[in-house]
């Protein structure tokens, strides 16, 4: 089995896949990855099934591999390189065993993921590898750790890119009502439509806060509210009328009001922004949010349509001697 083997990391590198789903009712949310969709483009990019990858906050690390196997990094812009030749985001790249993959800071968003074709395979726990810091299922990845991974089943594939849209500078989300959406009076559901939030540096993977300019949101008698199930993406008041996005490990149940949920297809817009980035929320109808609703395979089988092949300068290539160009050609020395 191949090893990934981590020289350095960041503080804030996890395992993650697209979580537990129907745990809810025993107190455990989904969890899994913050920018679902970076998997998929992961995925996608390398021809492959959806595998756990490593999700890094911010930060990646060094990293290296005791086998040939394609890699993709997808999500938040990070500055890669393989033995100091750059790697672009939302391509595919080869990593010979021993090369030593060093990942930087994030220029854009805010979790960047890295896979590989054959996955991450730690132990699954309720049938996923994905780590939940809120619930101690797995933990923060440490330098000197060695990850098992699998196996490449296409190491000579094609180098593909994904061209996919900007997520990562803030912008519009869509917000559908909820069960409570109607306690606000129009006149503030207007007011927050209107509000051009700030992400707030307070934030991690079980929500965030949207900063703004001028009075709370708030709802009378909002604090007697009875508590009940709650999912990421709900937009919560705190007593101040403060705005949090909820995400991947929130907690299940909750008592504040909640002015309505951001699409699951917009989430990652959210998840991605950076302290500063500027967002909007616009409500949509319950017909318009359902329109958005695509599956998983759905989601990938567009994206796969959407990878087109490398097309690379034999020039920028550092070890194009390594290829074999012409098929049936020898050295001669072989036979």
């Amino acid at each position: 089995m191949p090893n990934l083997m981590i020289d350095s990391i960041g503080p804030g590198v996890t395992v993650q896949d697209l979580g537990r789903p129907g745990w809810t009712a025993q107190g455990l949310s989904t969890g899994g990855a913050a920018d679902r969709l970076a998997l998929l483009e992961a995925a996608a990019i390398l021809g492959a099934p959806l595998h756990a990858g490593l999700e890094m906050m911010g930060f990646g690390g060094v990293f290296r591999t005791d086998a040939d196997t394609r890699i993709a990094l997808t999500g938040a812009q990070m500055q890669a390189d393989i033995d100091g030749v750059p790697i672009a985001p939302n391509t595919s790249a080869f990593l010979r065993a021993g090369q030593k993959l060093t990942i930087g800071g994030a220029k854009r968003g805010v979790y960047g993921y890295l896979c590989f074709a054959g996955g991450v395979t730690t132990p699954q726990i309720m049938q996923s590898r994905a780590t939940h810091l809120t619930a101690a299922i797995g933990g923060l990845l440490q330098a000197g750790q060695t990850l098992p991974i699998g196996k490449d089943p296409d190491p000579s594939a094609p180098a593909l890119r994904l061209t996919n849209t900007d997520r990562c500078a803030g912008g519009v989300v869509r917000v559908m009502p909820g069960p409570q959406t109607g306690f606000f009076d129009a006149k503030t559901r207007a007011r927050f439509a209107q509000t051009t939030f700030t992400r707030s540096p307070r934030g991690n993977r079980q929500g965030v806060r949207l900063d703004h300019d001028g009075e709370g949101f708030t709802l009378a008698g909002g604090l007697n509210i009875t508590s009940d199930l709650i999912v990421a993406g709900d937009i919560q008041m705190t007593g101040d009328g403060v705005p949090y996005v909820l995400l991947a490990e929130c907690q299940t149940i909750g008592g504040y009001p909640r002015i309505g949920s951001i699409l699951p297809a917009d989430i990652p817009i959210i998840a991605q922004a950076a302290p500063g980035a500027r967002l909007q929320c616009r409500f949509v109808t319950l017909a318009e949010a359902d329109a958005t609703a695509i599956s998983d395979a759905q989601t990938l089988k567009s994206l796969r349509s959407r990878c087109a092949p490398i097309i690379r300068d034999p020039h920028d290539i550092a070890d194009l001697l390594g290829y074999q160009l012409i098929s049936g050609v020898t050295a001669g020395d072989d036979m």
